[in-house]
């Protein structure tokens, strides 16, 4: 094809995937009480284990006219594109797997369906155990007894997507360095000599993504992500 076919082409696909993302985001739309349902959960006192302590349950509030009905816009509309991930990376493979070559094809599928899987288990991650923590941590903190705090729904949904998104981007770290190993750019004796750095680093990363003072909560988050790291090890080759 010439380059205006394959641009026609493209323009296609990436009108596919919105319809796809549209038809989903609908859907979570229309079902409200189940998709909410879902999101508000880990706000609940009995969400997390007893081993992270108790709280009671933590109340939202709304300060703006039309905050309530954009939350609900754009919730619904993170749920469509998450739900429609798996259609929009065949829409792109199959785009881009004809300039593959056979030995690239061999391997980039299960690269793609491995990507999804790992960034889905750190939202599902970030979800069961990072969000509820910091959010029972941060809801209870005061600097003084005589501040109340509210809580607004607004900061609730960016707080939960933002470390969803965080912990999904995180557990991709074994994806990329087996992506890397391939083209030569990283080997094994490089990140086995740079395990101290990487463990620092580890603990930097984690104290940003949860913004608490309790050491429980920063191995929770530090510990599965230096176990990607050790992962990420055994997944690039050794230098030739």
């Amino acid at each position: 094809m010439t380059f205006w076919e394959h641009l026609d082409e493209l323009r296609q696909i990436l009108l596919r995937c919105i319809i796809a993302s549209a038809v989903f985001a609908i859907l979570a739309f229309v079902f409200k009480d189940e998709v909410f349902s879902v999101i508000f959960a880990p706000k609940s006192a009995d969400f997390l284990p007893a081993i992270f302590g108790e709280s009671p349950d933590i109340k939202l509030i709304n300060t703006e006219l039309t905050r309530q009905f954009i939350v609900h816009m754009m919730a619904s509309l993170y749920v469509g594109i998450l739900a429609a991930a798996p259609y929009i990376l065949y829409e792109l493979y199959r785009f881009v797997s004809p300039a593959l070559y056979q030995n690239e094809r061999r391997y980039s599928a299960p690269f793609i369906i491995a990507a999804y899987l790992m960034f889905l288990l750190g939202i599902l991650f970030s979800y069961f155990i990072i969000f509820p923590a910091t959010l029972r941590f941060l809801a209870n903190y005061q600097v003084d007894a005589s501040v109340e705090n509210l809580i607004s729904i607004e900061s609730y949904i960016d707080t939960l997507t933002f470390l969803c998104l965080a912990m999904g981007i995180s557990f991709e770290a074994p994806i990329l360095s087996w992506l890397l190993g391939k083209f030569g750019i990283l080997h094994r004796r490089q990140m086995q000599a740079m395990r101290r750095h990487a463990f620092v680093a580890i603990l930097i990363i984690a104290a940003i993504i949860t913004p608490t003072a309790d050491a429980f909560t920063l191995a929770i988050v530090s510990l599965p992500m230096y176990l990607l790291y050790e992962a990420s090890i055994l997944l690039v080759p050794r230098k030739q």
